[in-house]
């Protein structure tokens, strides 16, 4: 149990609830917030990212990228904890759990008033099911073609964010892709840094990550624009909506959407300290700290909306 427990990387479960969380604040702020549609957003969420875990651990360990000269962590399969047969048999009862409970969200939103709604998000629910497997796994795993950044910003941010609010809402509206990209680019975030880490090892397992494509030097300035612009779309969002979003000092109320600028100083603090590594293995550290701001960033500004 403790080996499946280590391979399912709970450390990286903050970082893919962070959309599920804004997009039912938001719903929140709509006043069509659901406790069931969240909770079992939530479940489904971390069953997905579970199963991307599994996956990208079975991926790595069968291709060999994981190996001795790995950074990070030892992956189960590369530290011989967990078989690649039973690591293979984990997937399919983590795909089977993610669908039923995919299944019971959907029905439980839009049945039975929604049904067209809800057969395209069976259909999206599916998608997020096979991104989870092809990152690393296949002949060819779209994580090793530098394609990784843009699935995570899709499925982490828009995916996630707008899915999830719409779930509550049944309705969409343009403006959300502000938030949501926000989740989106610090996810890539993480990931990014990730990558950084990993370039020696990930260029002799041929895995050409969009950091190995670029460069280190490069792959640092793409991170600060990473932790840098989301602040900028919050802003727009809110200026957008600045007719319920009018700053007065005798109403503090009006000051909470802004409260997540809090947020920009250990920002700054974090970027600094990342743009100063010149050794690839000390951006392991920074990757949790990154996770997590990710995460208060997403519910200090779905709060400030919804307070």
């Amino acid at each position: 149990m403790k080996n499946w427990i280590e391979a399912a990387r709970l450390r990286t479960l903050p970082l893919s609830l962070s959309g599920i969380i804004l997009g039912g604040l938001l719903a929140k702020w709509k006043d069509c917030f659901d406790g069931i549609i969240f909770g079992l957003s939530c479940l489904t969420t971390i069953l997905f990212q579970i199963l991307s875990n599994f996956a990208n651990d079975y991926g790595d360990g069968v291709k060999g990228t994981d190996n001795e000269n790995r950074i990070g962590p030892a992956r189960a399969i590369q530290s011989g904890a967990i078989t690649q047969k039973q690591m293979y048999n984990g997937i399919i009862i983590t795909i089977i759990l993610s669908l039923i409970s995919a299944i019971v969200l959907l029905a439980y939103a839009f049945i039975p008033d929604y049904w067209n709604e809800f057969f395209i998000f069976i259909g999206l629910g599916v998608a997020c099911i096979l991104a989870a497997l092809f990152y690393t796994m296949g002949k060819k795993p779209y994580g090793y073609m530098g394609l990784g950044d843009i699935f995570v910003f899709l499925f982490f941010g828009w995916v996630s964010v707008i899915g999830s609010e719409f779930l509550y809402t049944k309705t969409f509206t343009w403006d959300t892709l502000l938030p949501a990209s926000a989740v989106g680019l610090f996810s890539v975030a993480v990931l990014n840094l990730n990558n950084m880490r990993d370039m020696d090892s990930d260029k002799l397992s041929h895995k050409k990550t969009l950091a190995l494509r670029i460069g280190f030097t490069n792959a640092k300035y793409y991170q600060l624009i990473l932790m840098n612009l989301p602040f900028i779309l919050c802003l727009i969002f809110l200026l957008i909506h600045q007719d319920k979003f009018i700053i007065k000092m005798e109403n503090l109320s009006s000051i909470t959407p802004f409260i997540f600028f809090i947020l920009f100083i250990p920002d700054t603090q974090l970027r600094r300290k990342i743009l100063a590594v010149k050794n690839p293995k000390e951006l392991d550290k920074y990757m949790k700290p990154t996770a997590l701001l990710a995460l208060a960033f997403a519910v200090l500004f779905g709060m400030g909306l919804s307070l």
